[in-house]
């Protein structure tokens, strides 16, 4: 049932719908209550009247010689018919049928109702077409031989009718009153408790855009004390959202300064007075190398971006990372020959038991593209030494585990730097070779949505180039 319909939701409506609707249901209930007591409350002094009435008749019945008889006096019969709202009639009546006395029409008791002498009874009863009280008792005359006498005294039922009326009017008609002011009281009583509610609602409109400080969860309710702790959550995870934004913004605009300055020194040089033609291929080969470096660096910084936002807007679906392993080895192949570096695969075969697992097949081709990338990027290679790089894909069907590893034979990264190069721009120090920074943050979001664990370790330890083995590890069996 509901008191107050909105198009919206509202907590105070709610909860003053389920204040007064239990109120206002219980208000038949508490009439036809009262109407019960106020039944009984009214015929209480009369049945005891009415009982008083049969008690003296019965003392009326005496014998005579072996005759029972009942003499009721002219005036007493005046008295107990002495009634202007009321009709007061009574019977006597012996066991045997014989009227002794009074009116012949008043019913007869229960007859599955055995005769006590001495107690008087209650009934009600229908007579002369109205509803009466019947009150009566069984006497024994003082003769062995007579017959049980029945005296009975009925009265209609108006004085107790009038008599209930006037109670509930009493009774009711306050509650009538006060049932208003109950429910001004339980809306003010409301008002003023979600006062708190709409008082951290103006706190909250009129904070500044930029003002993602903690609420004061010391000023609400202790009921609202967890959702402006979740608040309070929220924006902790909001203001390091910003944070982390402004961040990579600088270091990108870092990033892309520095080809971009070498991009417009090195047409300066070009358009020098008197720049010979070796000069001017060197000035146009920087340039192509810059140009290079800020293209990939712009790609690694939408590639960040897809996977930040990859799991939301890409659809996911069965992949086999043994498959889409291999078309990037096959893809960096040419890179890697320029290089000089051996690149294979080393795995189960596309199609394998084991391989196949929920994800974004984008997502994950670049997440292999970029571990592939940055292992030909740092690898070293010479004739006399050349690099090695291998990807593999290895299945465990029984324990829903696929493993990702690409290892090389570069000089390794030291312990103490293994966490860092996984933050975006980080690079390690004392290594010329090209890159942004970001290969490796993209990789670790990638893992990331898709439930994925991203281990860093010495390919061969205890050498003196014991290279990289980067291990992403994914569980099959998680949804």
């Amino acid at each position: 049932m509901k008191l107050f319909q909105r198009g919206q939701r509202s907590l105070f409506g709610e909860i003053l719908d389920w204040m007064l609707t239990p109120l206002l249901l219980l208000v038949p209930v508490s009439i036809g209550l009262t109407w019960l007591v106020a039944q009984g409350i009214a015929n209480a002094p009369f049945d005891r009247a009415l009982e008083y009435n049969v008690q003296t008749l019965a003392k009326l019945v005496t014998v005579q010689g072996d005759q029972v008889l009942f003499n009721l006096p002219q005036p007493a019969r005046e008295i107990l018919r002495a009634d202007d709202t009321d009709h007061v009639y009574y019977q006597v009546l012996t066991s045997s049928g014989e009227s002794l006395g009074g009116d012949h029409d008043i019913p007869p008791p229960p007859e599955d109702e055995s005769a006590t002498i001495g107690s008087v009874h209650m009934r009600d009863a229908e007579m002369r077409g109205a509803t009466v009280r019947v009150a009566y008792t069984w006497v024994q005359p003082p003769l062995e031989t007579a017959p049980l006498v029945l005296v009975q005294v009925a009265e209609t039922r108006e004085k107790q009718q009038v008599l209930a009326t006037e109670i509930i009017k009493g009774v009711l008609l306050p509650q009538f009153a006060i049932l208003p002011l109950a429910i001004l009281l339980i809306w003010l009583a409301l008002v003023r408790a979600i006062k708190p509610l709409s008082e951290l609602e103006e706190r909250i409109r009129e904070r500044k855009p930029d003002d993602l400080s903690p609420l004061d969860d010391r000023l609400v309710p202790y009921e609202v004390a967890p959702l402006v702790a979740s608040v309070n959550g929220l924006l902790t995870k909001l203001k390091e959202s910003i944070a982390t934004q402004k961040r990579f913004l600088a270091d990108a605009a870092h990033q892309l300064k520095t080809p971009l300055a070498g991009l417009r020194m090195q047409a300066d040089l070009a358009q020098r007075e008197g720049a010979n033609a070796d000069e001017l291929k060197q000035s146009l080969k920087q340039i192509g190398r810059s140009s290079i470096r800020a293209t990939h660096t712009v790609n690694q910084l939408l590639a960040l971006a897809r996977a930040e936002g990859g799991a939301g807007a890409l659809a996911w679906q069965p992949c086999d990372l043994a498959r889409l392993t291999v078309e990037v080895v096959r893809e960096a192949v040419p890179r890697a020959i320029e290089k000089r570096i051996d690149l294979g695969y080393d795995g189960v075969e596309p199609g394998a038991p084991g391989v196949m697992l929920e994800g974004n097949a984008t997502l994950l081709k670049e997440l292999v593209r970029n571990l592939v990338d940055n292992a030909i990027a740092y690898t070293p290679s010479s004739p006399d030494r050349p690099g090695v790089i291998t990807a593999r894909v290895l299945a465990d069907p029984f324990g829903h585990i696929v493993l990702l590893q690409v290892e090389d034979s570069g000089p390794g990264i030291a312990e103490s730097a293994r966490e860092l190069v996984f933050e975006p721009f980080y690079r390690v120090l004392g290594n010329e070779a090209d890159g942004s920074g970001l290969g490796l943050p993209i990789v670790r979001e990638i893992a990331r949505q898709h439930l994925a664990t991203v281990t860093l370790e010495d390919a061969h330890p205890g050498v003196q180039s014991p290279g990289a083995l980067f291990s992403v590890r994914f569980d099959t069996a998680k949804p």
